[in-house]
């Protein structure tokens, strides 16, 4: 399948004269799709019920003639002015009680039937006018879900709340029963007394900030679902999707991947940051796997600088295209970004474009060009279906103990994406690739599954995190695992429900480190900086112990048979030995990559990227289908590329 190239696209912001020669630079760059009308509202409906379509058909038209096709948005992401001043009820409202106001973006409450009235009518218009048009490729609805508003907490939010609430719970005691209200004296006697969880005097209740987690990332849904069914219905041939925004807490993704014909994302590492492309793998690799082993694109990333964090450094020569080759190493099949011409007036007028401010005798413009012919080239070389790797790590990550473990009046404060992020960096510079899952996921094809701080899970989902490791898979758990049920009920008696006869140990008391770290010493020898806990063995080895620190002379790392438990926030020198020792005991140990250099197997290409300022030779026999040499012995440079294909015997 041909590689999408391309960008955002906005030419409502230039006069048109400029469009002839977007359509002609768009050609000279390679680009083959343009994302249209994502922030266009406004000059597609400039008054109620006035559409006007006659510049966006210009506009497709010479994209066509172009052989550049159309991502078409439906432009529901950024109300008119007119919308919300006729209608100012529809605007959100922060847990505080203040109604924000138009001037910015994504200012509509979710929940509101406003709100998804006008934007249904919209969404219907669009499609009626070019559902049959030749340029249309995949239709994109909305624009980054919940990026701004992820909640709302008006009065139209609160009735729709208690909806959510009547259909999960189905009578008022069955709420109470599930929130626990009898604390604090919060028993409900009737659903129109419960309200989002507003500002108030000290901690809200436990359970009522889950199901708002809960209902918000579902309202957000509908309002995708909405649209899409409008889209389904006149175009059901033409694919869909909405760009996700990588390891993003309000949206869980697992959810929303069901609803897309492909996962689209939203990447933006921070050029000045060394260790940035980990955290940019960990991205492409969470949509490889929220793909479910289709290919999936990269909507957006920046071809130099960003123009929103207090330093914005531009991407060194090279790098936008070392990053670009980590999304196609993990079967992405768009490279895209955001946006195409640079803005001069506007919130993101200093946000880099693939055609710079300055023009074409750039850096920038260049690179762009230059990758556009290489993708160009490699579309035809590269497989069409998604290469199942020989060796795989899987992680387990839950938006639902995301959402749970960094609520108020926990144990300590933890990130649980740093949680997430640390064990996969682990795995990653062990040369394994890694698959993010679920709990409940049919576990059978990783010789590793992690499961780190799953603070909140169903029974059925620690069951089956038991079979696996009696099965023979290893499994490892970390602290602050299976700690509540899904109606967030502290599993007393030791924590951790099932898995206590999976992992052979209960858990007597947390004592979580405050500014002084613990040492752990034995088969990984590191330190614990911000938690610790006293365990209790039924059956259990230990692996390595704390000796300093409130548990000190108590197991740290623990093993029964396969499955292995992490009672440490081991350091990322800890977390990078005991997954070396895993793999090695497993025989899986990989020629682990020299850092800095990602080496990525999919099917019969290796992908190597070297993110060093030194250069890195390649060690690989095969061809390089970048460049048709052979492989071994190949030079790279700071944010080189081969992509070695292996030498078919």
């Amino acid at each position: 399948m041909p590689i999408w190239y391309g960008g955002d696209y906005n030419p409502e912001q230039w006069p048109r004269a400029v469009w002839d020669e977007d359509a002609a630079l768009m050609r000279e760059a390679g680009v083959n799709l343009a994302t249209v009308g994502v922030f266009s509202w406004s000059r597609l409906e400039p008054r109620d019920g006035e559409f006007d379509f006659e510049w966006l058909d210009v506009v497709l038209g010479k994209l066509h003639a172009a052989g550049v096709r159309a991502d078409l948005a439906t432009a529901t992401a950024s109300p008119p002015p007119w919308l919300t001043l006729r209608h100012p009820e529809m605007l959100p409202v922060t847990a505080s009680g203040v109604r924000l106001s138009t001037g910015s973006r994504q200012q509509y409450c979710p929940s509101s039937p406003v709100y998804r009235r006008y934007a249904a009518r919209l969404v219907q218009a669009l499609a009626d006018r070019y559902g049959s048009h030749p340029a249309l490729e995949m239709w994109h609805i909305n624009n980054e879900y919940g990026c701004h508003v992820s909640r709302c907490y008006c009065d139209v939010s609160a009735e729709a709340f208690r909806a959510w609430l009547r259909a999960r719970y189905g009578t008022i005691d069955g709420l109470n029963d599930a929130w626990g209200t009898s604390f604090w004296s919060q028993r409900y006697s009737a659903f129109e007394e419960v309200f989002p969880p507003r500002d108030a005097p000290t901690f809200k209740n436990p359970a009522q900030l889950l199901d708002f987690d809960r209902f918000t990332s579902h309202e957000l849904l509908e309002c995708f679902r909405a649209e899409k069914a409008i889209l389904r219905a006149a175009t059901p041939d033409v694919p869909v999707t909405t760009n996700f925004m990588g390891l993003f807490k309000p949206a869980n993704y697992w959810e929303w991947a069901a609803e897309m014909d492909f996962v689209s994302d939203d990447s933006y590492p921070d050029p000045a940051d060394d260790s940035a492309y980990l955290h940019s793998a960990m991205t492409r690799d969470l949509m490889r796997s929220l793909a479910g082993g289709k290919p999936w694109v990269l909507m957006e990333q920046a071809p130099s600088a960003v123009n929103w964090r207090p330093q914005n450094a531009a991407k060194l020569p090279g790098q936008m295209r070392a990053w670009s080759y980590q999304a196609i190493a993990r079967e992405a099949r768009g490279i895209m970004f955001f946006q195409w011409r640079q803005s001069v007036a506007g919130a993101e007028q200093f946000h880099s474009g693939m055609l710079p401010h300055s023009g074409t005798d750039t850096r920038v413009w260049r690179e762009v060009k230059a990758l556009g012919a290489e993708l160009a080239e490699l579309s035809d070389v590269l497989p069409s279906t998604v290469a199942a790797p020989s060796v795989e790590v899987a992680i387990v990550l839950d938006w639902e103990s995301w959402w749970a473990l960094e609520q108020a009046a926990r144990p300590s404060r933890l990130s649980y994406a740093a949680q997430i992020s640390g064990w996969y960096r682990a795995f990653a510079e062990a040369g394994v690739r890694v698959r993010f899952v679920r709990a409940g996921d049919d576990l059978s094809p990783y010789r590793v599954v992690v499961a780190p701080a799953l603070f909140l899970a169903a029974d059925q989902d620690l069951e089956n995190l038991d079979s696996y490791a009696r099965g023979g898979g290893t499994l490892v758990v970390t602290f602050q695992s299976g700690i509540v049920d899904e109606k967030l009920r502290v599993r007393a008696g030791g924590y951790l429900g099932p898995l206590q006869r999976t992992l052979g140990l209960w858990i007597e008391e947390f004592t979580p480190l405050a500014g002084h770290p613990a040492a752990i010493a034995g088969t990984v020898t590191s330190t614990s900086q911000t938690w610790s806990e006293v365990v209790r063995l039924t059956g259990a080895t230990v692996e390595s112990e704390f000796t300093e620190g409130p548990a000190a002379g108590g197991p740290a790392i623990t093993r029964n048979g396969t499955a292995w438990y992490v009672a440490a926030d081991l350091a990322a020198d800890g977390k990078a030995a005991l997954a070396e020792t895993l793999l090695g005991r497993l025989g899986l140990g990989l020629p682990r990559p020299a850092p800095g250099v990602e080496r990525v197997t999919s099917g019969s290409d290796t992908y190597v990227i070297n993110h060093n300022p030194a250069p890195y030779v390649v060690e690989l026999d095969g061809t390089d289908l970048l460049t048709g040499k052979p492989a071994r012995g190949l030079s790279l440079p700071r944010y080189g590329v081969a992509i070695v294909r292996a030498v078919t015997p």
